[in-house]
């Protein structure tokens, strides 16, 4: 699982140890273990949020952790083109590489350690594919799909298309150099990641070597959720034990805790929270509005073509 990785953790910048008097542990109300399913033209997924509450992840809507799987020649599969309308789509890859196109003139490729970030908010159609050189060769693909709601005030936003390639990416670590951490978006302890976002969130991928821990310290009006993508460990001081394909929820405090078990495997999470948006959500397919008229008309605006047409030329 490489991602963005460096020799010597201990020259990096060190995420400063929260105060235990006024940066309260979050205790973790949950831990659900994420149900595997096929996206696309059949790539496989685990579905990292199902279980949990709407309440407990917002801003979040939906995150797909993709893979981790090793394709053999010929079997790599992607997305046909597909609608959106009312949120952000983030994916970050950790192996592998995949090509997207927009029907606003954004696209890339990315590959491990890269994000793309695309808003869609009044209406976008967009297409996710491996390139032709992975399909042919197969190979290792891993990566995560996250789903960012949108504000009503954000909803009808330009759509936009951020290209964050991995050497971008702020790296940290914990005092004692065993973790490494990736701030891809938001700010963690005054160290900001390239991912601008309508609504306040920190995204962070940690690789924790075996037997060591890290707190981070966590804006208190924001939720938190740690995914585990590699790896075994535990969550908060309690110590629940969290395994590949599960998802933690914290509670309300200052600051959060994950550890790695002692072996020969470190612990890979995706560590994310933000301000909740507190307003009706209303999802169904590509679309996540307020309302059901919302959806309708999202749906109507689809079948009319006004949320774009395809193919388009990639803005320079």
């Amino acid at each position: 699982m490489p991602a963005v990785t460096v020799e010597n953790t201990l020259a990096l910048p060190r995420v400063p140890q929260p105060d235990p008097l006024t940066d309260r542990d979050r205790p973790v109300v949950s831990v659900t273990t994420a149900p595997k399913g096929y996206e696309g033209e059949g790539f496989p997924v685990r579905r990292a949020f199902a279980g949990v509450d709407l309440a407990d992840l917002d801003p979040f809507i939906h995150m797909d952790q993709m893979g981790e799987v090793d394709y053999g020649p010929g079997e790599p599969k992607g997305t046909p083109w597909h609608p959106h309308r009312g949120f952000e789509t983030v994916t970050y890859m950790i192996d592998g590489e995949m090509a997207h196109s927009d029907s606003n003139g954004g696209g890339g490729l990315i590959g491990g350690g890269d994000t793309q970030w695309m808003t869609a908010g009044a209406g976008i159609l967009h297409i996710e594919t491996p390139p032709e050189h992975l399909v042919v060769s197969g190979g290792l693909f891993h990566g995560v799909q996250l789903w960012v709601n949108l504000p009503k005030s954000n909803k009808m936003a330009a759509p936009r298309y951020q290209d964050i390639t991995g050497n971008k990416v702020a790296l940290l670590t914990s005092p004692d150099g065993g973790a490494l951490i990736r701030v891809i978006a938001g700010e963690l302890a005054g160290h900001a990641g390239p991912g601008s976002t309508h609504t306040p969130i920190t995204l962070v991928h940690a690789t924790i070597a075996p037997g060591a821990s890290v707190t981070l310290p966590w804006r208190a009006d924001f939720n938190a959720l740690a995914y585990a993508l590699g790896g075994a460990g535990t969550v908060g001081t309690e110590r629940r034990p969290i395994a590949m394909g599960q998802l933690a929820v914290f509670g309300a405090g200052g600051a959060l805790t994950v550890a790695a078990n002692p072996g020969d495997t470190p612990l890979d999470v995706f560590v994310l929270g933000g301000q909740p948006i507190r307003e009706p959500v209303a999802a169904y397919g590509p679309f996540v509005m307020n309302t059901r008229n919302e959806l309708i008309q999202a749906f109507e605006d689809f079948k009319a073509g006004r949320l774009g047409t395809i193919p388009a030329e990639h803005a320079e």
